[in-house]
């Protein structure tokens, strides 16, 4: 029957599963990689899911009313997710973007008619930057201040402590996954950001199948974005491994987070499977998911791993990385 959409809220979520079977072929790898196509997404990202359900939770809480503006800090997918439902919902937006984000990211913020800020125009955190105090909690505070002194009425809607966050993954992306692979799910592999996607998942499949090892991945220290001049940096990930989330700890969602392998990726290594995917299945990849192909890739290549099903989170496509070096070769 068909079906006519009113509004993009009902595009968020059921995206496809998808086995790359021309890639698994050119690599002569033993076991299954599934990518999860969360660029499926009305606003182009696995964002969407967590940018809407936390607005969900907010209206539910009485805490968002039309013309009330929300306020986060991103790396560029939340924000982009938070711009569309902005948008459809009766709200304005203001986003403090991180350093280092592409000029597609930051057009399409503006698209949708978002107030863009940096990272240092926050109360305070020029100073912090400046001086070797600044944290996650401290940029948290100063967001929360700048909403405190506006005229009207300003939320900090705040990913990395917000529990509609992770929520939606353990709810619905995990549901999903389940569904479509008929259970038979071994591996789950997760580049976080925020860590509220590879939390969420953790979550439910540790409660459907202890035996799913949970496999997170980061860029390693040269390819992570602002550091260094490396031009094949990784956006989007946050260090996970041995550094762990430092400051992130403090967000409620993430404290007794635990996970089975953190495997760091090279830039060149990331960019290197997202164009070869993009040749050989006719997927095309954002530089978190082409890390994340590239870690199911040594996983799979893996004897123990023959045979097995590995489900990589592919967070969005290539398409706001064309000026970036991934894709100018």
């Amino acid at each position: 029957m068909g079906k006519i959409v009113k509004n993009i809220a009902e595009l968020v979520g059921h995206t496809p599963l998808f086995e790359f079977v021309n890639y698994e072929k050119e690599n002569d790898l033993k076991a299954t990689i599934l990518g999860k196509l969360e660029y499926f997404n009305p606003s182009g990202s696995v964002k969407d899911r967590a940018a809407l359900n936390m607005i969900l939770a907010a209206e539910r809480d009485g805490l968002l009313k039309p013309g009330d503006t929300i306020v986060e800090n991103t790396s560029g997918n939340t924000g982009i997710g938070l711009a569309a439902f902005a948008a459809s919902r009766g709200y304005k937006l203001t986003v403090f973007l991180e350093p280092g984000q592409s000029v597609e990211r930051q057009t399409m913020l503006k698209a949708y008619g978002a107030t863009l800020k940096f990272l240092p125009e926050a109360p305070g955190v020029a100073e912090a930057l400046q001086n070797g105090t600044f944290s996650t909690e401290f940029y948290q505070e100063a967001l929360q201040k700048y909403c405190d002194e506006q005229p009207t009425r300003h939320y900090f809607i705040n990913q990395l402590a917000n529990p509609a966050n992770p929520g939606v993954h353990y709810e619905h992306t995990g549901p999903e996954i389940w569904e479509d692979a008929d259970g038979k799910v071994d591996i789950i592999v997760s580049a976080p950001g925020t860590a509220g996607t590879i939390t969420g998942l953790a979550k439910f499949f540790r409660e459907k199948n202890p035996d799913v090892k949970i496999v997170a991945v980061q860029a390693d220290k040269e390819s992570r974005a602002g550091v260094g001049e490396n031009p094949q940096t990784i956006d989007g990930i946050a260090p996970f491994g041995d550094e762990g989330f430092p400051d992130a700890l403090k967000a409620p969602f993430i404290v007794g987070f635990d996970y089975d392998e953190c495997i760091d990726v090279k830039g060149e290594d990331a960019y290197a499977a997202g164009r070869q995917i993009a040749r050989a299945d006719g997927v095309f990849l954002g530089q978190s998911a082409g890390a994340a192909i590239y870690a199911a890739t040594l996983l799979a290549k893996r004897q123990e791993n023959a045979g097995k099903n590995i489900v990589a989170i592919l967070a969005d496509n290539g398409m706001k990385y064309l000026s970036t070096n991934m894709y100018m070769e």
